[in-house]
């Protein structure tokens, strides 16, 4: 996979609850949170994996959508 095609993915994350917070985490040697979002229920994010952005943390309870398939977090 080429490194324009990996930056190109991109996930959906639909607030199921009031409060869901979302976390981008830094690439690197030391991994730092550089961006957070709080959702409220039924608001959705669109978050895109980028050369600063290496992973995505989700606290609360959320609908994911991904190219590989679908899923919910939280309780």
């Amino acid at each position: 996979m080429d490194k324009e095609h990996v930056l190109a993915d991109f996930i959906v994350i639909k607030a199921l609850d009031n409060g869901v917070q979302v976390y981008g985490l830094t690439r690197g040697q030391d991994t730092k949170f550089h961006h957070s979002e709080k959702l409220d229920r039924g608001e959705a994010l669109i978050a895109q994996f980028t050369e600063h952005t290496s992973a995505i943390k989700i606290r609360g309870r959320a609908l994911v959508l991904t190219r590989h398939g679908s899923f919910e977090t939280g309780d």
